[in-house]
């Protein structure tokens, strides 16, 4: 099942900068793991923001929100999330 996401970062201003250095530090190591393991299928920047759109290809719903709630940023995001299914004019094979 593929999945649009959208995440938002919103790290409290009073937030010490050694603390948020080890949070995106661990979810740098977390985000290139589930690449490589191919469930974060794409990972794009959304410019002038703290923000990505990113594909899941996961197995379902609830893999995708365990997946979303390991994350250690997740407690600071905003995250809005659409199920993808294939389109019929589509020309690839490897989008569903």
């Amino acid at each position: 099942m593929l999945f649009h996401v959208r995440m938002n970062v919103n790290l409290p201003l009073n937030m010490p900068a050694e603390q948020a250095a080890q949070l995106k530090k661990t979810e740098k190591e977390l985000a290139q793991r589930l690449q490589h393991e191919g469930k974060w299928r794409h990972l794009w920047r959304i410019a002038g923001q703290y923000a990505n759109v990113s594909i899941f290809d996961v197995d379902s719903v609830d893999e995708l929100h365990d997946l979303l709630t390991s994350l250690p940023l997740f407690p600071y995001m905003q995250v809005d999330v659409m199920p993808l299914c294939r389109h019929p004019s589509s020309v690839r094979d490897d989008d569903s």
